[in-house]
């Protein structure tokens, strides 16, 4: 059996992670703006810190929980934690990967028009192709993606701050300044953890190259960091537009304009479209290997290349009609906030109640055979 690297024990989780809380709107700006701009910098700076904080503790305990259990699909995860209620968890998400898919194409539709001139259609179309591709190719496709899309995603980011600091960060400076709100940041930190956390379940096929539950909680407290760095790096340089910059619909691009970098543009558009494919990906890949599992049980077999691509083009083409029928700063507005209170019910307090006292119990249990065993 292969042995399993540093850098999938512990760096794979947090890249997974990211790669699927990223989406849409973190890529594009738009969520950072919905959530913590309207708190002011300082406040927003707060309420990111916040949901930082809680994905990490999250993530540590889903993982540990999942190892602990063997579960490294969403279903046996759930079985496990809900028992019969794992339905309910599973109806949860069905929507959920219609609203980001949704979201993701809009937003994949809108970058191929800002920047092309094509019809929003043809930006969509292509976003989903690219998914259902990797998709087909199972874990090892996958897991390749999250990890190269995460070095270009990173690069970029540090380029671009680099470059806002240099052509506005006086007027940063300036607005941090500013005397705003800072009421309301806990609430919007904690739904904005709240819905993205489902993140941490998603990637739970990555879990299968943990050696130990040290490995499992290392990863999750990273992952959270990992995932809050390159959006913490944006919200300082949108607040060189603050508050106008919160009505954009695609605050990156607005931003862009204002370096007058056509070349750079490009480059921070492709890693925007690449952010959309590994996190449109890792939801579609959770809901194939959930599928695969329960394949593998009932008939001794794998999910086939074919099959895979089948499912994940369903997916896709059902999605692509409702992307195409709302635009995207309406469907991050009306949906999220749902999922949000929803996933808190059926994973969040389940997994801190639970699954906490189920991992307490397991961990004494294996203390006492090892102690029997040595007698």
């Amino acid at each position: 059996m292969p042995t399993s690297t540093w850098f999938q024990r512990f760096l794979l989780p947090g890249f997974a992670f990211k790669a699927v809380v990223i989406g849409g709107g973190y890529a594009t700006g738009r969520e950072i703006a919905e959530f913590f701009l309207p708190s002011g910098p300082w406040g927003g700076l707060a309420a990111m810190l916040l949901a930082m904080v809680l994905w990490s503790v999250i993530a540590a305990v889903t993982f540990a929980f999942a190892r602990a259990m063997q579960a490294y699909d969403y279903r046996s995860f759930f079985v496990r934690l809900l028992g019969p209620g794992w339905l309910v968890f599973e109806i949860s998400y069905v929507l959920f990967v219609i609203l980001i898919l949704s979201v993701f194409g809009a937003a994949a539709g809108a970058i191929g028009a800002a920047m092309f001139g094509w019809p929003p259609l043809a930006g969509t179309l292509l976003l989903a192709g690219a998914i259902a591709a990797f998709a087909a190719f199972g874990n090892a496709s996958v897991e390749a993606l999250f990890k190269y899309v995460s070095f270009l995603l990173y690069g970029v980011y540090a380029i671009f701050m680099v470059l806002a600091l240099g052509s506005f960060g006086d007027r940063i400076a300036a607005n941090f300044a500013i005397p705003a709100p800072a009421d309301g940041w806990a609430l919007g930190g904690i739904t904005y953890a709240s819905y993205n956390i489902i993140g941490a379940v998603v990637i739970l096929p990555v879990m299968r190259h943990m050696t130990s539950q040290r490995d499992a909680i290392v990863s999750g407290l990273i992952a959270g960091p990992l995932a809050m760095a390159p959006a913490v790096l944006f919200f300082v340089c949108m607040i060189a537009f603050y508050p106008g910059i919160e009505a954009e619909t695609l605050p990156s691009d607005f931003m862009l304009q204002q370096l007058h970098m056509p070349l750079f543009h490009l480059l921070f558009q492709f890693m925007i479209f690449s952010a959309l494919l590994e996190s449109g990906t890792g939801s579609v890949h959770a809901i194939n290997e959930r599928i695969a599992a329960v394949w593998r049980a009932r008939r001794g077999s794998d999910l086939g290349v074919r099959a895979r691509g089948m499912i994940a083009a369903t997916l896709l083409i059902g999605c692509i009609f409702v992307a195409d029928r709302f635009g995207l700063v309406a469907l991050i507005a009306s949906g999220y906030r749902a999922l949000a209170a929803i996933f808190l019910v059926v994973y969040v307090l389940p997994l801190l109640t639970i699954g906490i006292v189920r991992l307490v119990r397991r961990t004494q249990a294996q203390s006492e055979t090892l102690r029997e065993d040595a007698i």
